[in-house]
């Protein structure tokens, strides 16, 4: 810490109060802590099944973004929760690699199109070998209906934390 930050932090007991919190509120921060562990357990686990196919987690994001059609860069950030610039340097790689490659963008000149190579597939496929074994192992502990209200949960939840981006909050 810098003596600068030392001298702007006051007294302990001079801090204001946060509002108390809601039922909901409260429920809300213990979901966002656990989120955060969830997505280090995720990650991990990620990491490990995209090195079945060759790719690193953040790799397999990217593709994951154009599996099903070609997108601008800034188009796969927005689906996939990822900067832009984080995804253009992971497609420059993927491209470099021969997994990906650059298309025209017939709707704009200069955003090129991302689209996955064959080879790109394949080290998808090698990683659905791993993870759908995976997936069906950890999803056993909970169940389909769990799992069902856990994702229409997240859903919902991703679709307020949009609206509420949009509004201007936070």
């Amino acid at each position: 810490m810098t003596r600068r930050t030392a001298k702007s932090i006051p007294a302990r007991d001079r801090w204001p109060a946060p509002e108390p919190h809601s039922e909901g509120g409260r429920l809300l921060t213990e979901i966002i802590l656990t989120t955060f562990r969830l997505n280090a357990r995720l990650m991990e686990a990620a990491q490990s099944l995209a090195s079945e196919g060759g790719l690193t987690a953040a790799w397999w994001q990217v593709l994951g973004g154009v599996l099903d059609q070609p997108r601008s860069v800034a188009e796969v950030g927005r689906r996939m929760g990822m900067a832009r610039q984080g995804v253009q340097r992971m497609a420059d790689l993927l491209v470099d690699r021969g997994l990906a490659e650059y298309r025209a963008n017939p709707a704009h000149r200069r955003a090129k199109l991302l689209a996955c190579t064959e080879a790109g597939y394949w080290a998808i496929r090698r990683i659905a070998l791993a993870q759908h074994p995976w997936s069906d192992r950890i999803a056993a502990h909970l169940g389909a209906d769990e799992l069902r209200s856990a994702l229409g949960t997240m859903q919902a939840l991703v679709a307020v934390l949009d609206a509420d981006r949009c509004a201007g909050s936070a």
